[in-house]
């Protein structure tokens, strides 16, 4: 249980989603290392798993115990969702969140389109739209997306790069691909001819969620809403491509979760000036129908 009296008045408060490992570990060890008023909820899908991450955080930070819990919240779920915006919301009492980070996912090797499309973008508007009722005046929501995203849609036919890609797309619009996608998934049809690129799984998911991060941010103008890719990390999630691929981590070039969390530690507690945008890894703006290298030019595109 969370005890109120634990929390003192004016703190920043971050929900990170998938937080008790990988990226979302990282990025919450980092929002806690940021400075001394900001608070997070671990929020995990297991309640073990979640109250271990935390206990390994205390260990090496005996002095983040009072600034750090544990939010049941399995983001694929309805009904745990709902469970985990009501506990958070009566903690709060009239404090607000200050962020939230949508950073829990699934990749290709879940195999299951319609389970990484519920986790990875239904997950996302689900999540958002549970919490921003508890985000205070500018509070922010990031969106942690995959270079895979831009790189899905650089493949995709003219008019479902518009889609993908328009300030001005909607929630049905991004809900018809995916249950499109689902049938041609299923053997109904082709992701070539449907303009849908090459049918890449965990990239059309991540291309949906930055379409959802555009719809969300123009549907809240008084949040700064955004999404990023944390780069080539080492997680759970891209060991299977490490194990197939018969090298190192190292030889591809990936990097540890610390190393992943500059995108959206900018995006948390940064100057920003735009909203509904997609940054790198190197927390520079980058386009979202197409790849740029970290260190390149930044995308100063509408």
């Amino acid at each position: 249980m969370l005890q109120a009296s634990r929390y003192a008045r004016g703190m920043r408060r971050v929900l990170v989603t998938g937080a008790n490992k990988g990226i979302g570990h990282a990025i919450a060890s980092k929002i806690l290392e940021h400075a001394a008023d900001t608070h997070v909820y671990l929020g995990a899908r297991d309640r073990e798993r979640g109250e271990a991450a935390r206990a390994s955080l205390i260990a090496a930070h005996a002095d983040w115990a009072s600034r750090l819990d544990v939010i049941e919240l399995d983001v694929s779920d309805d009904a745990s969702v709902g469970r985990a915006r009501a506990q958070l919301e009566k903690q709060l009492g009239t404090e607000k969140l200050y962020g939230l980070v949508n950073n829990a996912g699934l990749g290709t090797s879940a195999g299951n389109l319609a389970a990484i499309l519920e986790v990875n973008a239904r997950g996302v508007r689900r999540v958002s739209e549970a919490f921003a009722p508890l985000l205070g005046e500018h509070g922010r929501i990031v969106n942690i997306t995959s270079a895979s995203g831009p790189s899905f849609v650089d493949k995709c036919r003219e008019d479902r790069k518009r889609m993908f890609t328009s300030p001005d797309v909607e929630w049905r619009q991004i809900e018809e691909v995916m249950t499109e996608a689902i049938a041609i998934a299923a053997g109904k049809g082709s992701f070539a001819e449907a303009g849908l690129g090459d049918g890449d799984f965990y990239g059309l998911s991540k291309a949906c969620a930055n379409a959802i991060t555009l719809a969300f941010a123009r549907e809240h103008p008084q949040l700064h809403v955004n999404a990023c890719t944390p780069g080539f990390i080492e997680t759970d999630m891209t060991r299977p491509y490490v194990a197939k691929s018969g090298k190192s981590a190292q030889d591809l070039g990936m990097k540890p979760p610390s190393a992943g969390t500059r995108s959206a530690m900018h995006l948390l507690f940064d100057t920003l000036d735009g909203n509904g945008r997609y940054y790198g890894s190197d927390a520079l703006r980058s386009p979202l129908d197409r790849y740029r290298s970290p260190g390149s030019p930044a995308f100063t595109g509408p």
